[in-house]
């Protein structure tokens, strides 16, 4: 019977009953304490007290309840394999928000919203067929909201760092394919993983590429934008907003120029959730597929970082 032990103690309460649920049948026993050499599999989340895996020698995986693992994949006494969470129901939620936001900005439902001079404005937006937008980022989350997007007739350029292939979309990559994604977009969505090449990539160069007027949608990693260049950008006219989502501190600082800006909206980190029925299934489904001997769901590769 292996022993899944669950890290994260905070959560327990929230992930109990699903886990229970999802492990029923299996043979599992799932634990919130157990000496470390008994240790098969361990549920993880960056904010658990456990930062030393070094006495999980019995130990298959970590499967962590984040999709973003940039907080411990360099962790040096992790020798065990790590997954990451692609769930389901994440995914349907970062597809939700990517798609709400673009057509909010696409239709420019703001000034409508808040129009204190009650001043009518009968100007009728393009077509969606006739607003690019590029997607920086075309992995499991991309590339649904891409998808997605396209649905609406969206003209999508996605660009990731390798080479990648998915119907219907025209997909970019490396530092040329970035620049042609950028220079011809109006909206661009962020959902790059946090990387030492991908921090900063929106730098003062690559926001001087977009047209005036372009919309940024950044619901994947802080880090991405450079700040103090996209609010100059801002302040310039040449980006015409930033909905934002995620930030390099969060919450975000009562006293951050984001607050404040007239060209940026904040959500608090809400775009996309685990929910924890869908992502206990994930978690069973590695459990099981570790004890069968087959391969792992969602393994992060260690030297690219996700």
């Amino acid at each position: 019977m292996p022993t899944v032990l669950f890290a994260v103690p905070a959560l327990w309460e929230e992930y109990r009953p699903s886990l229970t649920a999802a492990f029923d049948g299996m043979g599992v026993d799932l634990v919130t304490e157990a000496a470390p050499e008994t240790v098969d599999y361990i549920i993880y989340a960056p904010s658990s007290p456990l930062q030393d895996f070094a006495p999980y020698t019995a130990c298959k995986a970590v499967l962590s309840l984040w999709a973003g693992v940039e907080r411990i994949v360099g962790n040096p006494s992790l020798t065990q394999a790590l997954c990451r969470m692609v769930d389901p129901a994440l995914t349907e939620g970062m597809v939700e928000w990517v798609v709400g936001h673009a057509l909010r900005h696409h239709l420019g439902i703001d000034r409508h919203i808040v129009n204190p001079g009650r001043v009518w404005d009968p100007t009728c937006p393009p077509l969606a067929r006739e607003r690019p937008v590029a997607m920086l980022g075309m992995g499991e989350l991309g590339t649904a909201a891409a998808r997605a997007l396209a649905s609406l007739n969206f003209p999508v350029t996605g660009w990731s760092r390798s080479a990648k292939a998915v119907a219907g979309i025209a997909c970019l990559h490396g530092e040329e394919g970035l620049e042609a994604a950028l220079r011809g977009a109006a909206i661009v969505v962020t959902l790059l993983p946090k990387t030492a090449e991908t921090e900063n990539l929106l730098d003062a160069r690559r926001l001087a590429m977009l047209p005036a007027g372009a919309v940024i949608l950044n619901p994947g990693r802080g880090a991405i934008i450079d700040d103090a260049a996209l609010l100059a950008a801002l302040d310039a006219g040449h980006i015409g907003h930033a909905t934002l989502d995620v930030f390099r501190v969060e919450p975000l600082p009562k006293d951050h120029p984001y607050w404040a800006h007239p060209r940026v909206t904040v959500t608090p980190h809400i775009a996309a959730d685990t929910r924890p029925a869908s992502s206990a299934r994930v978690i069973a489904e590695n459990v099981r597929r570790g004890e069968a001997g087959e391969p792992l769901l969602n393994l992060v590769d260690r030297k690219r970082g996700y």
